[in-house]
Formats: C-alpha cells, structure tokens, sequence
C-alpha cells in the first residue's frame, strides 16, 4: 500500500560496473528497492555478490552506472561531488567494521566531531541522550586506548547518529568483535530503530546478526533475488545455503 510517505533510500533500476572493455565488472544490475523510514534492513549475500557495491551507492560514496539513487526524495545522481560531500556529512551516517576514532580526542569529542568539522556545534542534550542509550555516559571523557572494542563501537555508532541523519548504514560492524560484544551493538542498532525511529541499513556475512533486522535482502550476482521479513537466524542461514525451499514470507523486489 503507498503511504505518500517517502521512504528513507530509494533505489530505481542501478547498475554499477567497474572498469570499461573486457575487463570491465558488472557488481549491479538493475536493481530497485525501497527502504521504508524507521526500518532496520539487512543485506547479505556471497563474496562478490555486490552488497558492498549497493550499500557504497545507496550512501553516496560511489555514483551508480545506471538507475538513480534517492535519500529522503533528494536524487544522489543528480548532485555534483561537493553536494554529496555535504549529503553524507549532515544526512546519513556511517558505522564500519573498524571504529575509525581519533586516538587523541575523549569518546565524546570524537562523536562531536562530524558537528565541529560542518561548522556546528553539538546538541548536548542530544548527546547526552545519545550516551545515555547507548551504555557509555560513564566512559565520554577516556580516550579510544582506555576503552574496549564494544564501546569503541559504541562510541562510533553516537558519532554516526550525532548530527540527526536520515539514514544509518553499517558495513560488517560486528567484525571486529567478540560475539557477546557484537551482540550487544547488534541490540544497539536495534534499540535506534526502535526507540528513536532511525533507518539502518546493515551489510553482513552473519545469519544471527541479519536476524536483528525487520528484514534480510538476499543479493546474488548483483541482483536482488530474495526479501525475508520477520527473519530468523535459523531461516535467514538456510536461505543462504540455499537449503530452504521456503525461506520465510517473502515480498517482491521493492
């Protein structure tokens, strides 16, 4: 049903091919989806099966071949280099494998830092609310080296939501953890989605993980070949083995 509401990302027929000749590599192919606002989507597949490629263009951080990629009805592939720059600085946010912290600021400097680089200053209140959810109010004055690998992370996942962004994309955030401490940020994730409506959109190779979300994009040689809603890590790992002849309820490629 068409809500008139925008969704966070929209993707409308992309492709995306590196290189030019024989050499050339096709990572998308004609692939449409929307991703509705405060929802939380993952996308798995294969190596190489172009997830990296869809989450890289859905961004901004790399221009489709072909299609056009929206975020919140701005169209990316209509914007010169220095409006993205500004798109990703102050609407959506990022959280990556590795937590990419300045060692010399305190964990609250760093989150306050995409603020102070676009020339602003912090919400504190938000901050502090942002500390607060996230477990780490006790620890925003100690340094990248006084802190653990989890609240590392939970300091880049305040740095991503600090500036208000429209959309949240994570990049394997849990790799670089143990797996009491990836759950914990998968939980995290969750709670934004929940308690302050955030869109996530989260790239990985693992089934439990996947399962935090409301649903599972499964991508196959560039090419969007199944959704899961309401994904269980047992049904989102048999998808992937190819296994199930059922992988769950599924809807068309949006």
């Amino acid at each position: 049903m068409n809500t008139g509401i925008e969704p966070a990302v929209r993707l409308d027929r992309i492709g995306k091919v590196y290189g030019t000749g024989p050499s050339a590599v096709t990572a998308l192919k004609d692939v449409s989806h929307a991703f509705a606002r405060g929802s939380f989507t993952a996308v798995m597949g294969p190596s190489g099966s172009g997830k990296t490629s869809l989450l890289q263009c859905s961004a901004g951080l790399t221009q489709p071949t072909s299609g056009t990629v929206s975020v919140g009805g701005t169209d990316l592939t209509a914007l010169t280099e220095a409006e993205l720059a500004i798109v990703r600085r102050e609407r959506v946010g990022f959280v990556f494998q590795g937590f990419n912290l300045l060692p010399a600021l305190t964990a609250k400097e760093n989150i306050e830092l995409p603020m102070r680089l676009a020339g602003k200053r912090a919400d504190q209140a938000w901050v502090r609310e942002l500390v607060g959810r996230t477990g780490i109010a006790e620890h925003v004055h100690r340094r990248p080296h006084e802190l653990s690998g989890g609240q590392q992370q939970r300091v880049a996942i305040c740095r991503a939501l600090v500036a208000g962004p429209e959309v949240v994309f994570a990049d394997e955030p849990t790799g670089s953890l143990d797996t009491r401490s990836g759950q914990e940020i998968l939980a995290m994730l969750r709670l934004v989605v929940g308690a302050l409506k955030q869109t996530v959109i989260l790239v990985t190779h693992d089934a439990t993980a996947a399962a935090y979300a409301d649903r599972v994009l499964f991508i196959r040689d560039g090419e969007v070949v199944d959704v899961m809603e309401e994904p269980t890590p047992d049904r989102v790992a048999a998808s992937l083995s190819g296994h199930s002849g059922s992988p769950g309820r599924t809807g068309p490629v949006r």
